[in-house]
């Protein structure tokens, strides 16, 4: 049986993900900050499906987090086969009007901690000669967005970071893939505060996480470096960089995300 790590497991893409795994017999181990949440949906998982699901509580923005991760998962004695780094967070409004502290957070966690746990478990793929990570990116990673700066500037970083993992460890048997959705129906623009005009279009076109999760899967098997899933909406935004020049792009998106 292979077993999977998630993070931001608690919630949105990530419970999607382990309940998804789980029905395919897929051991898990459940990372997020909330314990009573990841304890409740191992408890779930377990039942259901009769695998085994691990659970660790850690805050990803703490700058020790991924060791602590990978030191929990090596005392369980447990072999991580496939490693999908979805936490993550933005934060809607003008960069200059943010807290800067929080700013500062959603690069630890959208970048740092994706880099750390990646380079920690990616060794022992290799050494094995198989393994699997899947990189959260966004929609956001193909251009800038005003007003939402950071965000999508992490999320052009993971796209990045994971295009050039998929390249440099094919001939080692490791799938890398970084996953782009657009819209989708969690909680996400809630939690960023975006204005609820931008919040009731995005959820016109949302896509479900249950279809994110099962395009992902599918194109981890194969092999592809990157997708962009669900409506065709989100590819038209992927590809619109391609067609037009970047100022041109930046300054149409601008008085869309502006409030008010």
């Amino acid at each position: 049986m292979t077993t999977a790590l998630i993070t931001g497991a608690s919630a949105g893409i990530g419970t999607a993900f382990a309940q998804e795994l789980a029905a395919r017999k897929t051991d898990l181990v459940l990372v997020a900050r909330s314990e009573t949440k990841l304890q409740q949906l191992a408890q779930q998982l377990q039942d259901q499906y009769r695998i085994h699901a691990d659970v660790i509580a850690q805050d990803l923005t703490a700058p020790s987090a991924a060791a602590s991760v990978f030191d929990a998962v090596k005392q369980k004695g447990l072999n991580i086969d496939l490693l999908i780094n979805n936490a993550g967070f933005g934060q809607y409004g003008a960069f200059v009007e943010l807290d800067g502290a929080q700013q500062l957070q959603a690069i630890q966690l959208n970048i740092l901690a994706l880099v750390d746990l990646t380079h920690r478990f990616l060794p022992d793929m290799r050494q094995r000669g198989h393994g699997n990570i899947v990189n959260m990116a966004s929609t956001a990673a193909f251009q800038p967005i005003p007003y939402f700066a950071i965000y999508a500037a992490t999320k052009a970083f993971v796209l990045s970071f994971s295009e050039a993992l998929w390249a440099e460890n094919r001939r080692y048997g490791v799938r890398v893939l970084a996953v782009c959705p657009g819209p989708t129906d969690t909680e996400f623009f809630q939690e960023a505060n975006f204005p609820s005009r931008l919040a009731k279009r995005a959820a016109q076109n949302y896509t479900s996480k249950e279809v994110v999760v099962k395009e992902t899967l599918a194109a981890l098997e194969k092999e592809a470096s990157n997708i962009v899933p669900g409506a065709v909406s989100n590819q038209i935004l992927a590809n619109l960089s391609r067609f037009l020049p970047r100022d041109t792009v930046v300054n149409l998106i601008e008085p869309y995300f502006r409030k008010g």
